[in-house]
């Protein structure tokens, strides 16, 4: 074997080791923020508030994700030791979280579950960053493996784990036992934290930055990114009433809504890297505009149906195909741009979750009236969300081999 091709494989089996560092990391940190949809109802039963307070709490998370995703991204487009930044997260997670769990009032709790969650998001560019540059030519793939770890802790982990704990404690009790993953990655991170890392070759200026925006502010841009809100505020409306829906309509314990939460997810989760694969193949708007159109129709059905099997199986292939085409429109996002790919990334997650979290709110309102209205506003968003994507030209080309 020839000395290029000795350095190709020990380069692709450092790179799977990266990823496989990262899908773990992703799914600890992802862990708590996803037991907060179970959470934030026992959260508000003890306060004797209602859907709007629910949905409220949800999207005032999100949109504290926001904050931090740009800046998180231009941070790690100017260092090299990524994994330093990476390692800070599980720790900004547990005091956030922690304070929480002490703490009273629906504004204190609300706004230090915040903090929590911005520690977690802290997370999302930096990571993607780091996978986008070590492995152009499978980006899609690799951000869904990356989303995989992040869909099993946020959907799968947290909500079960969480309905769990609810059977036998308080939500300040299962949240502080909720935060054990963190601390104990926290300390077997230290291991690792110096060997994820890559060559600070983009060291993005404010200047810089305000020209990425620029980018942005074009009629593709903004076509983009009204994709991008209206395809996960549909997500946020269905994810955030459900818990809900499932216990308000239909009698559901904490624990069975736990269940069927992680059910809608779990298939969802499980096809992202394939989705993501498919779409390195044979481009981003196929896959795109098929997933989101058949979610947005199961979505509809979701709000029509009243019967329990035939909503929980609507809601399953709606979520699950929603969840699955995610990679597609964060490689998607990538190409756009074609630079500076942990800012261009923190960018992204700012609109996608910052934005898109006001479907939870939004979801809430119509809640108050009919539970069944939020999905039905759900279906309308992805309706919306396909209509910016048939409109858009997309800058992907199908990846060689």
């Amino acid at each position: 074997m020839n000395r290029p091709s000795i350095l190709s494989n020990h380069r692709e089996l450092q790179n799977r080791s990266i990823l496989g560092v990262l899908l773990l990391g992703h799914m600890v940190n992802d862990w708590v923020f996803g037991a907060l949809w179970l959470l934030a109802p026992a959260i508000a039963v003890s306060m004797g508030l209602g859907p709007v307070e629910i949905g409220l709490l949800l999207t005032i998370n999100v949109l504290a994700s926001g904050l931090v995703y740009v800046p998180a991204g231009m941070l790690a487009d100017r260092m090299s030791n990524q994994g330093f930044l990476l390692f800070i997260t599980f720790w900004w997670v547990a005091v956030g979280y922690l304070c929480a769990s002490l703490a009273s009032g629906f504004w204190v709790i609300t706004l230090l579950l915040a903090f929590g969650t911005m520690g977690d998001a802290f997370w999302h560019p930096v990571a993607t960053g780091i996978l986008v540059k070590k492995m152009p030519q499978n980006r899609a793939q690799a951000l869904g493996i990356h989303a995989l770890g992040g869909s099993v802790g946020a959907e799968v982990l947290g909500p079960l784990t969480a309905g769990f704990l609810l059977g036998f404690f308080d939500w300040r009790v299962s949240l502080q036992i909720l935060l054990l993953p963190a601390v104990l990655t926290g300390f077997a991170f230290i291991f690792v934290v110096g060997k994820i890392n890559t060559r600070a070759d983009s060291r993005i200026s404010l200047s810089g930055f305000m020209a990425l925006l620029k980018d942005w502010m074009q009629p593709r841009g903004l076509g983009m990114m009204a994709m991008m809100v209206f395809y996960n505020m549909s997500l946020f409306a269905m994810l955030a009433m459900t818990p809900l829906t499932l216990q308000n309509n239909y009698q559901i314990s904490p624990f069975l809504s736990g269940v069927i939460f992680a059910g809608t997810l779990v298939t969802g989760a499980a096809f992202q890297p394939h989705t993501g694969k498919v779409s390195d193949k044979i481009g981003r708007k196929p896959v795109i505009l098929l997933f989101t159109v058949t979610g947005a129709a199961f979505a509809f059905l979701a709000g029509m149906v009243s019967s329990f099997w035939p909503f929980v199986l609507c809601l399953v292939i709606s979520v699950s195909l929603l969840t699955a085409v995610r990679p597609a429109i964060l490689a998607a996002a990538v190409e756009y741009s074609g630079r500076s790919e942990s800012t261009t990334m923190g960018l992204v997650f700012a609109v996608l979750d910052g934005i898109g979290s006001l479907g939870a709110l939004i979801a809430g309102l119509a809640g108050e009236q009919d539970l069944s209205y939020a999905y039905l506003l759900a279906g309308g968003l992805a309706v919306a969300s396909v209509g910016a994507t048939a409109m858009l030209r997309f800058a992907h080309s199908k990846a060689p081999g």
